[in-house]
């Protein structure tokens, strides 16, 4: 390997601070450690950039919230990402933040360089948007339901610049199909051709926006600062000149944010004429038992707690054993718990217990040992595959066990027993070679007693009816801390004019106005996901009306597995003008609360009511 080949720069992404890090920040952090761990190990000189978003109007809004001004409140937030990497001794190189001034001077370049050929110009944009996603939506009113989302759209009026984004559409098509490594899982590389292939191809996009303030200012447009998208993917390149490691070899991301990877950030980087990243993953979401997690559920999971009661490893081994990596998984602590005590209680843990009990009591050294499952588990670290490398790695404690059960040592002649522990040793070692990436804490822990330091166990079996309220116990403890971290400290926001004078107002109606409101309890009879939109349901649901069942899309993918609506009644406006959402018509709207954070929750009922029954 040469030594230009040596080198490896990858990031995760640079999460988005409107809320402090959960279990789904870390579960992209703790697999790009073990990627620099593999890494590392095969010989590269690896560098690893995480970091923060901290910009756009949902962070601006967030901080006021908290009365705190906006870089008050990122200055918090960040911190606690850093807080949570370093609890998790998670082993990154540069925390990029999109506050840091050097980054502000590298968006800049780029936006110089996309005006220089010719891919930068002026415009007036009048129409919706949706300032909870970032985008503009088309053919929408003030007040509509987001297509992707579901939250309220604003109509705002804002002079922009705009980037040629329509100019890449064929480059791009034929980009991903001449590199289909470039995109992966080839589930999302097919997404993301999908979507380029639309009737009329990919529209312009502003990368400019005058009704927001907080934001990296565009040079030469006063007043405007940068749309947040052009300003966060810079992050990457941003970290890079450090040591100029660019371009970077992988960029690891969720699936949710693909489309700005995989084609807003090549076409960015191709009109300033800058080299592209190699690589971009997008793995699947991590759900909370089977629901995606959210403040206004109360589902949100924090790795700390796991990490001070079963340790930082048991969540790294649950992680990316249980959840292939680029699908969705589900976390729960039992079964936490339960993967606990079998795989590392039970398995490595039991494993290496009672060879290096046998193997002192007869002084042995590690001895020759090979597996067919060796190249296996190679290969899986290389395309991230940690299932398929965990299990094969377990495949060789399951060989081993065995081998001593069928070879009983302690019932072996001398000579006899030190080969068979010697083989075991051998394996034993080279499972802690193999595990190191995944495992760093125990294996260290193991490696420590292979030479000579005090057995103990490595993994004490956990009981679940102790560990679990425990878990639970800290993650309360954690949220009232996070809480306190966050309240406002008796400041007033800064409110402009306009919208002060606008809280001050009560916004009533009459009567008459709500009676205009047709509120109907529907039952949901089937649910199943859009294509191409991953916020979107597609439901039938019954208002007991003689032309059969509606149907409704709603924005609640985020938060409901169409599984869990079936069966469900719910409120439904039932008097609202159809509306037609990615081809399909919706005729009404259901109803549901916007708690904090903005996630919808839908509206239910705890007595029994008939199917068609109008609210009033």
């Amino acid at each position: 390997m040469s030594e230009s080949q040596k080198k490896y720069y990858f990031t995760t992404p640079i999460y988005y601070v409107n809320a402090a890090p959960h279990i789904g920040h870390a579960y992209t952090t703790i697999a790009a450690d073990v990627i620099k761990r593999w890494k590392t190990l095969q010989g590269f000189d690896v560098r690893l950039t995480t970091g923060t978003d901290e910009h756009g109007q949902k962070i601006a809004r967030a901080a006021a919230a908290q009365s705190k001004q906006p870089k008050e409140f990122t200055d918090l937030i960040a911190a606690e990402f850093k807080d949570t990497w370093d609890s998790l001794k998670l082993d990154y190189d540069y925390f990029q933040r999109t506050t840091d001034p050097k980054h502000a001077e590298q968006v800049g370049r780029l936006y110089q360089a996309c005006k220089t050929n010719g891919f930068i110009y002026s415009g007036t944009y009048s129409g919706t948007y949706c300032f909870s996603d970032e985008l503009y939506v088309n053919d929408a009113k003030d007040g509509d339901p987001c297509p992707d989302c579901g939250r309220p759209l604003e109509f705002i009026t804002e002079e922009n610049h705009y980037f040629k984004l329509s100019a890449f559409t064929d480059w791009l098509i034929e980009y991903h199909e001449q590199n289909p490594e470039f995109c992966q899982p080839e589930i999302r590389r097919n997404e993301v051709l999908s979507f380029l292939k639309q009737e009329g191809g990919l529209k312009d996009l502003s990368i400019s926006r005058s009704t927001v303030k907080w934001g990296i200012p565009v040079p030469d447009a006063p007043g405007q600062v940068f749309y947040v998208w052009f300003d966060a993917l810079m992050a990457y390149y941003t970290a890079a000149q450090a040591e100029k490691r660019w371009p970077a070899d992988l960029h690891l991301i969720g699936k949710e944010i693909l489309r700005f990877h995989a084609i807003y950030w090549p076409a960015f980087l191709k009109a300033a004429n800058w080299e592209l990243p190699k690589k971009i993953f997008a793995h699947g979401w991590l759900l909370f038992d089977n629901d995606k997690m959210s403040k206004s559920k109360g589902n949100i999971v924090r790795a700390t707690p796991i990490q001070k009661v079963l340790g930082a490893d048991a969540l790294r081994y649950f992680l990316l054993r249980e959840v292939p990596f680029g699908s969705d998984g589900n976390f729960s602590f039992d079964a936490l718990v339960t993967r606990y005590n079998a795989d590392l209680a039970n398995g490595l843990g039991n494993l290496a217990a009672r060879t290096l009990k046998l193997s002192t009591q007869h002084n042995v050294k590690a001895g020759e040992f090979q597996h067919e499952a060796e190249k296996q588990v190679r290969e899986a670290y290389d395309e991230f595959q940690f299932h398929k490398a965990l299990s094969g790695i377990w495949e060789m404690i399951t060989h081993l066990d065995q081998y001593l059960v069928t070879q009983a040592p302690w019932k072996q002649p001398e000579d006899e027993a030190k080969k068979t522990l010697a083989y075991t040793l051998g394996g034993l070692k080279l499972i802690c070679d193999l595990a190191e990436p995944v495992l760093p804490e125990s294996i260290a822990k193991i490696r420590e007693q292979m030479n000579g330091g005090e057995l103990a166990p490595v993994f004490p079996r956990a009981d679940a009816k102790e560990v679990i309220p425990k878990m639970h116990d800290l993650e309360q403890e954690e949220l009232a801390r996070q809480k306190t971290l966050l309240a406002p400290a008796g400041a007033t926001p800064e409110v402009a004019p306009a919208e002060e004078a606008k809280a001050e107002e009560p916004s009533y109606i009459s009567i008459d106005d709500f009676a205009k409101v047709d509120l109907r309890v529907g039952l949901i009879l089937s649910a199943e996901a859009v294509p191409k939109a991953d916020k979107l349901l597609h439901l039938k649901i019954d208002l007991a009306e003689p032309s059969g069942p509606r149907t409704i899309l709603a924005g609640i993918a985020q938060y409901y597995q169409p599984e869990q609506l079936i069966n469900r009644k719910v409120v439904v406006v039932a008097n609202l003008a159809p509306r037609k959402m990615r081809g399909i018509e919706s005729q009404g709207m259901v109803v549901a609360a916007s708690l904090e954070g903005g996630s919808p929750v839908l509206a239910g009922f705890l007595e029994e009511v008939p199917v068609g029954a109008r609210l009033k």
